[in-house]
């Protein structure tokens, strides 16, 4: 993989005493969170909590999938500021994002995600065509790989992962408390080191949400993979997109509630 959850980072975990079930005192390793607040040139956007282990991929990557801008948008810079638990992406164009701010709906998200109202509209406009395949022995062997992959989540729970794949091989492996916040990093470090979208596969380990349909889409991968379940709407926008959404992968089990003449 070209980037895999990073135990070896002291930042991203805290010993805390507690007991067990024996009410014996006992130290665990449990998740950090962290606000980072994000500002598009000069206008603050929104303020995450985040593990904040790959600040600038994460602000790209929501700037990109709410639509604020686009992969052909050049970015003059993105500015971390760990002081001021702040970060700037600066562009070659001024926007003002202020009506689209004031018609934000709430997500399933872990409260934390957003969608516009101009991002719907988008989305009712892409829809992708039968092309790219997946074979049901790659499904099994990501799932294999994924979950014998060494993570925070094993480490210390309260966290979700998302991959980017190629056939049955994972690239990219994010981790944080939103699954929101994991797809976006993925998206900020595609856009960042100029990866296409074609012929790639997304992996999440939390469950199939309409907003991990509507960033899968607006990110123009048309296969996601979950070993965790569904939400109705979820599958109504999947199947209006025409993406292939493959749930509650275990084993040599799956489900597949929309796209599925690209499984093969």
């Amino acid at each position: 993989m070209k980037i895999k959850p990073n135990l070896n980072n002291s930042s991203l975990t805290r010993k805390i005493f507690g007991f067990d079930e024996s009410l014996k005192k006992k130290k665990i390793d449990v998740i950090e969170e962290r606000p980072v607040t994000l500002f598009l040139n000069d206008q603050e956007i929104v303020t995450m909590m985040t593990i904040n282990d790959y600040p600038e991929y994460l602000a790209l990557g929501y700037l990109l999938n709410q639509n604020m801008i686009g992969t052909r948008t050049k970015v003059e810079s993105v500015e971390y500021h760990p002081d001021l638990s702040t970060i700037v992406v600066r562009t070659n164009k001024i926007t003002d994002y202020e009506e689209k701010l004031k018609k934000k709906t709430i997500t399933s998200g872990c409260a934390q995600g957003t969608v516009y109202g101009n991002l719907m509209e988008n989305f009712k406009k892409l829809r992708f065509k039968n092309n790219g395949k997946i074979k049901k022995s790659w499904i099994y062997d990501l799932s294999k790989k994924i979950n014998l992959t060494p993570s925070l989540y094993l480490k210390a729970g309260a966290i979700h992962g998302c991959v980017l794949c190629q056939r049955n091989n994972p690239i990219v492996y994010m981790e944080d408390v939103g699954r929101h916040n994991a797809i976006d990093k993925i998206a900020g470090y595609m856009k960042a080191n100029k990866i296409s979208s074609s012929n790639k596969i997304f992996y999440t380990t939390g469950r199939l949400t309409s907003e991990m349909v509507v960033k899968s889409v607006q990110m123009r991968i048309p296969i996601v993979i979950s070993r965790s379940g569904f939400t109705a709407w979820g599958v109504e926008l999947a199947r209006k997109a025409n993406l292939t959404l493959i749930g509650r992968a275990k084993g040599k089990k799956f489900f597949v509630l929309s796209g599925e003449k690209r499984v093969e």
